[in-house]
């Protein structure tokens, strides 16, 4: 599916992440996920999971572009996206007009939708609190959304100050939203899965006391 006017463009013919690498990422913190891909392409503080019942998401992106304050790009994205598809929002950051309520929220669960990211504003978030889905946004108000567009689906974007393209990955927890290319996603996950390994042995060795603490002097010493 295509439409090829600028601004009212919708892309669906994209390359997805494959779900066994989305499940597996979904089990590793996102801090982590972050270490090992040099702390690039984690969203900013401020990045609020409202739902107070899904903890944890992981699938590609399907990306969205609305102008700020106007949700009717939103709204199709919700009727096209598939089962297991993260839907990120670039909404400029605005918190003026909430780009998704309860309804919608609802509605994204019963298409089968794995999360939704929005580089903007939410309201309803009582209901938002009772979502099996996890539902990110940078603020809530009371004010509705527009809905008269321009927007885009399917096409990259900027979101959380992050490069998202469609079939990215997208990981989220309660720290926060990664996103990693989907050409990299493979190779950083193989990564985070050695580094929750080593996590866990510097667990243990915190526990013994036996942690290795020379590191810190050395950084010191070098850079006096």
């Amino acid at each position: 599916m295509a439409q090829q006017q600028l601004g009212w463009r919708i892309q669906t013919d994209f390359v997805r992440i494959p779900e066994a690498l989305a499940a597996t990422a979904r089990d590793i913190p996102t801090a982590v996920i972050g270490d090992v891909s040099h702390r690039l392409f984690s969203f900013p503080g401020g990045f609020r999971n409202y739902s107070a019942r899904a903890l944890r998401a992981a699938g590609p992106a399907f990306t969205v572009r609305v102008r700020p304050g106007d949700n009717l790009f939103l709204h199709k994205a919700l009727d096209i996206a598939l089962p297991g598809d993260v839907i990120v929002v670039s909404g400029g950051g605005v918190l003026d007009n909430a780009l998704l309520g309860e309804m919608m929220g609802r509605y994204a669960v019963s298409r089968g939708i794995a999360g939704i990211v929005i580089d903007g504003a939410v309201r309803d978030i009582e209901g938002l609190a009772e979502l099996p889905i996890p539902v990110y946004a940078r603020g809530v108000t009371p004010n509705g959304p527009f809905k008269s567009g321009p927007g885009e689906i399917g096409y990259p974007i900027a979101a959380g100050n992050v490069s998202v393209s469609s079939g990215d990955l997208v990981v989220g927890d309660s720290d926060g939203v990664i996103v990693l290319p989907r050409a990299d996603a493979a190779p950083v996950i193989d990564k985070a899965l050695a580094h929750v390994a080593t996590e866990a042995l510097w667990i243990e060795q915190i526990a013994a006391g036996t942690w290795p603490r020379g590191w810190v002097d050395q950084a010191i010493a070098q850079g006096s």
